[in-house]
């Protein structure tokens, strides 16, 4: 089968394999010695590597969970949900009908919630933070805090304790968006006491996800500052609040990103499997358009990352054309811009590596085009292209626009 023909999750094996410099014989030797139970003979395994390689058939499931610990990944980000699992929203379920903007303030203004008015606000947090990647962030920002400002008065009405804890748990969740949406502007400082009002907001509520999300913000703030090990210590402080939340796969992420940064192959891979070892006995999420859901593919998101620092340029390339696949709807609009926008900037520093300066420039161009941003985010991951660019090209007149493009970035 050409690929063209060929499943997307065949072109995987096949792509993970190759970026391995791995023969087929001795993908199959990998898997035999991970398993923990006697595996078909080497001739007939060979014969049901090449099949999956070539689409004919697909791996049961747990051929596809040891196959994705070969590869040093989860199932899911290989094959997919199971056919039982949800598809990606792009909208929340709606569970119950939801109120226009002026009923729903008129319920907050009782001093008697019902559960309708609380399943809608549910609803619109649960909107707000599916709305991050595609919302322009000025207008994120607005809408989260006034909807934050509307929470924040409504714990001044008559609740009982469970509707008191249940408001606290939104008011934690919007706050942790706007936090993020603020970071994103530039706002550092906003972005910090907003991070800190959601952690307290967490502890109030007893609620471990929102906890370990505030240590994730933590993370973040730090990996993009240079900060690496407050990266680690404040990803450890966070599995201790929420060590089975899917929080933990993200601060696993995130503390893998730092080890990169500093050099740390075998402690990278160490994060990266503890991360990928929790991935795979959750469930899939079911709107993996929320800001605050870790899905399989970030998987690919966090390793492209991780390899690109430490120079492992054909896995690091593989991933990036993973992430930018899935990233894109077939109409070629982006899903994901801003992990879009990281794997072009992948894909520019291999080409630069490589000596091709057209292509590094072309793919670098395309991630700083991309409308959604985060900049500091952008600002980090395209420090590697700079380096390269600054050691090859300093005076070609592609790099110099390049740079300036960045500046004109940063200093916004």
């Amino acid at each position: 089968m050409s690929d063209g023909t060929r499943p997307a999750w065949s072109q995987r094996l096949t792509a993970e394999r190759v970026a391995r410099g791995w023969t087929q014989q001795e993908t199959v030797d990998a898997l035999r010695m991970l398993s923990d139970r006697v595996l078909p003979d080497s001739p007939s395994l060979l014969r049901m590597w090449k099949n999956w390689e070539h689409g004919r058939h697909r791996p049961r499931p747990e051929y596809q969970r040891l196959i994705a610990t070969a590869f040093g990944t989860v199932s899911a980000a290989i094959f997919g949900p199971d056919a039982a699992a949800p598809a990606r929203r792009t909208e929340p379920d709606v569970l119950v009908p939801v109120a226009d903007t002026l009923e729903l303030v008129e319920r907050i203004r009782r001093s008697d919630l019902d559960r309708a008015a609380l399943d809608s606000l549910q609803i619109t947090v649960e909107r707000l933070c599916s709305e991050y990647s595609s919302m322009p962030s000025a207008d994120l920002r607005r809408e989260g805090q006034a909807w934050m400002a509307k929470l924040v008065r409504l714990l001044d009405s008559r609740l009982t304790l469970a509707q008191h804890r249940e408001v606290l748990v939104l008011a934690g969740w919007l706050a942790l968006l706007v936090g993020c949406v603020e970071y994103d502007m530039g706002d550092l400082r906003a972005a910090e006491a907003t991070r800190r009002a959601a952690a307290d907001l967490g502890r109030e509520a007893e609620h471990a996800a929102v906890m370990g999300w505030a240590q994730e913000m933590t993370c973040w703030f730090a990996l993009t500052q240079g900060r690496y090990r407050q990266v680690i210590e404040s990803a450890q402080t966070g599995r201790a609040v929420a060590a089975h939340d899917p929080v933990a796969v993200q601060l696993a992420g995130q503390e893998a990103k730092a080890w990169a940064r500093m050099g740390d192959r075998r402690q990278v891979e160490l994060a990266l499997e503890r991360g990928r070892v929790l991935m795979e006995s959750l469930p899939y999420p079911d709107n993996l358009d929320n800001h605050f859901t870790v899905d399989p593919d970030k998987f690919d998101f966090y390793a492209m990352d991780c390899h690109r620092r430490l120079g492992e340029d054909a896995t690091a390339t593989m991933y990036a054309r993973e992430v930018l696949r899935k990233s894109t709807s077939p109409d070629g609009s982006l899903r994901s811009p801003m992990r879009a926008a990281e794997a072009h900037t992948t894909l520019a520093v291999a080409a630069a590596r490589e000596g091709d300066l057209d292509a590094a420039i072309e793919s670098g161009t395309t991630a700083v085009e991309i409308p959604r941003q985060s900049v500091p985010s952008l600002l980090m991951v395209t420090e590697d292209l700079v380096t390269e660019l600054r050691r090859r090209y300093e005076r070609e007149p592609g790099a110099i626009d390049y740079f300036d493009r960045l500046r004109t970035i940063a200093s916004s």
